[in-house]
């Protein structure tokens, strides 16, 4: 599992993922890591977080990552990616590595480039925590973020965007002057209580961020709040007492709980990472340390679940899922790792969320194929899947079959295929039997024209032979090698070389050489064709190292197979006339038949003028006396009718004498 672990990984830069723009920055996501000993065995694919890079693409001065504090916690407890490379792949962005880290003085606004976040793993015995750790500000110090957003305000006001473009619709809090309050250190503990409720009461004020200008100084007042009560909950015990949970509960409520607003283009193409940039929030400085500060909550050691449960309930974790469509990468981040504490810390939710979850990828599937956080969805589920328990139970067999296999349906699947292949492996590898549905709907989902799902599809069929048992491989080498064998004469020479590389697998070839007496005669014609008539030459070196190997592997039946088809070739000719002459005699049969029924007459001269066979209008009489009993009986209907109608009529006159 490893090998396929550290393959899936690397596979953002194999060259059969080709696209507009280069190769190496392509991944948003990046796929499972592979299983180390010291990390933990929920880890899933990593998400996204974000860096900000200037538009021109030149690096930006060396102190532009050391500006703001309130900007450097990304959540990472799904993430289980290494950062080998990292450096070579955004080595060109200098200090930028910081999410609000961007140059004051730049007048372009900021784009994003998506990078795997570093794993965050406790050490033993500890607490889950969210990493890097957000001390407060210092007082007075201005906000680089919101600089930032100075400066994109700053544009001429010929060229703004229109205001959807920038943010969610927030409800703007009527009063909004706060006052700076004392910190938790400066009053007697028996007073931070009732200065924790009053700090939580300034973070119900919300702000309109797309007014940079305005309300500066609380919105600062209310940024250095949430940082103060972030502080005094990661850092001090016995802190949590019941009349916070509500309290706490409705501050997140607030402040995150809004419309996402609808897509720019939304009769258009849906959001492409490598052509488009992602829409940020601009109340990002405040939004962020929210999110911060609801999950040092929820994991701290004081959180009572039992008093927590009576506030997080149905329509809360409805709401959260609603989040998941923002196109923020960093608010998807958040809320992964939101989502999947509160399904590891309430045990009643866990098959609501799962419900719910499936609800979502029903109305992408079939509805509106729009979804930014399908990704994200899958990486919660690919850790919940690992933690099923055995025997599987079949509400998980139903979610497999109806739920993650038709996700391979949509066009948009480049968007989260690595977390979905993951998903199905893990699938596999709790129970072997169910390799027969997976690959059977693997099959009908299929790409037909798209060559770049079919690389990606090409890819999972690999990933699956790295579990695949060798007694369910017997049950679908047939219509696998089949698919395999088009796929090798594919003339889009990524397909052919992706399907190709199978050979280069120990394992693969293990399997196949166990089964040669029944996939070789199924390659050998695809093989043999494409090594002489491919126009791409590193296919015809592919191809011959596999057709060595089968040589190799049994040298008779190879003989055999290169003796058939070279039978088949000499009799292609008298199998296209014997084919003609069997479609020359249907010809005759249906003239005949017409002729016999009167036709013959009236169809002869368009066969004279078109040259082609005719086309055969049968008449069945079994058709037509079904129709003549059916005209019968409307017709019997409508005499009943009639004569009900002159009952009554009859009825009615008598009555009135």
């Amino acid at each position: 599992m490893k090998r396929f672990s550290q393959r899936v990984l690397s596979r953002g830069k194999d060259a059969t993922k080709s696209s507009k723009k280069n190769k190496d920055s392509k991944d948003g996501t990046s796929s499972p890591s592979s299983r180390d000993s010291n990390q933990s065995p929920v880890l899933t694919p990593s998400s996204s977080t974000s860096t900000l890079n200037d538009l021109r693409n030149k690096p930006l001065p060396q102190n532009a990552g050391h500006g703001g504090d309130h900007g450097a916690g990304q959540p990472s407890g799904l993430s289980g990616a290494p950062q080998s490379g990292l450096a070579d792949r955004f080595g060109p962005m200098g200090g930028a590595a910081n999410p609000n880290g961007a140059n004051a003085g730049g007048r372009g606004p900021p784009t994003v480039v998506i990078s795997p976040t570093p794993g965050h793993i406790p050490p033993p015995g500890a607490t889950e925590t969210m990493p890097h750790e957000l001390a407060p500000p210092k007082p007075g110090q201005k906000s680089l973020m919101i600089n930032r957003m100075d400066n994109r305000d700053a544009i001429p006001e010929g060229l703004r965007t229109p205001k959807r473009q920038h943010s969610s619709r927030f409800d703007i809090s009527a009063h909004r002057e706060l006052e700076k309050l004392p910190g938790f250190h400066e009053v007697p503990p028996n007073r931070r209580q009732e200065l924790f409720m009053q700090k939580i009461d300034q973070c119900n004020v919300i702000f309109d961020f797309n007014d940079a200008s305005g309300d500066m100084k609380a919105k600062e007042i209310k940024r250095l709040a949430l940082h103060e009560l972030l502080d005094y909950v990661a850092n001090n015990r016995q802190v949590i007492t019941e009349p916070m949970y509500p309290r706490v509960v409705e501050m997140f409520s607030k402040n995150l709980f809004r419309p996402i607003p609808p897509p720019l283009n939304p009769q258009g193409e849906a959001f492409d990472p490598e052509e488009d940039e992602p829409v940020l929030e601009v109340a990002w400085p405040h939004i962020q340390v929210v999110y911060e500060f609801f999950l040092r909550f929820i994991e701290s050691q004081d959180f009572n679940t039992n008093i927590a449960k009576a506030h997080i309930d149905h329509s809360f974790v409805l709401q959260l899922l609603d989040l998941f469509d923002s196109e923020d990468p960093r608010e998807r981040d958040f809320l992964k790792t939101t989502l999947h504490r509160i399904y590891g810390k309430f045990l009643n939710l866990r098959s609501f969320i799962r419900r719910s979850i499936n609800n979502v990828f029903f109305q992408f599937t079939y509805e509106t194929e729009r979804f930014n956080g399908i990704a994200e969805l899958l990486e919660i589920l690919g850790s919940i899947i690992n933690g099923f328990a055995l025997p599987l139970k079949e509400e998980h067999k139903i979610f497999l079959t109806r739920v993650l296999l038709p996700l391979h349906k949509p066009k948009s699947l480049s968007m989260y295929h690595p977390q979905l292949a993951y998903c199905i492996v893990q699938f596999l590898e709790k129970d072997a039997s169910l390799t027969e549905d997976v690959v059977l709907g693997l099959l009908r989902y299929w790409p037909k024209v798209n060559s770049t799902k079919e690389v990606m599809f090409l890819n999972e069929v690999e990933d699956i032979f790295e579990v695949m048992d060798p007694a369910e491989f017997a049950k679908v080498q047939e219509p696998l090698f089949h698919q395999l064998a088009k796929s090798v004469a594919s003339p889009h020479f990524q397909v052919a070389e992706r399907a190709l590389y199978f050979w280069n697998n120990e394992y693969f070839c293990n399997l196949v050489s166990d089964n040669v007496e029944i996939i070789l005669p199924i390659m050998f014609a695809p093989l043999y064709e494409n090594s002489k008539g491919h126009w791409n030459r590193t296919i015809h070196g592919m191809v011959y190292n596999a057709m060595k190997l089968f040589m190799e592997i049994n040298p008779q039946l190879f003989d055999d197979c290169s003796h058939d088809y070279t039978e088949q070739q000499n009799s292609a000719a008298a199998r296209e006339a014997l084919r003609e002459r069997k479609w020359a005699a249907l010809s005759q049969q249906a003239d005949e038949r017409r002729a016999s029924l009167g036709l013959g007459h009236a169809e002869a001269p368009g066969r004279a003028q078109g040259g082609n066979l005719p086309r055969v209008d049968e008449v069945d009489p079994a058709a037509e006396d079904n129709q003549k009993r059916l005209d019968s009986l409307k017709l019997q209907d409508a005499t009943g009718r009639q004569n009900a109608h002159e009952r009554q009529s009859s009825v009615g006159s008598n009555r009135s004498r």
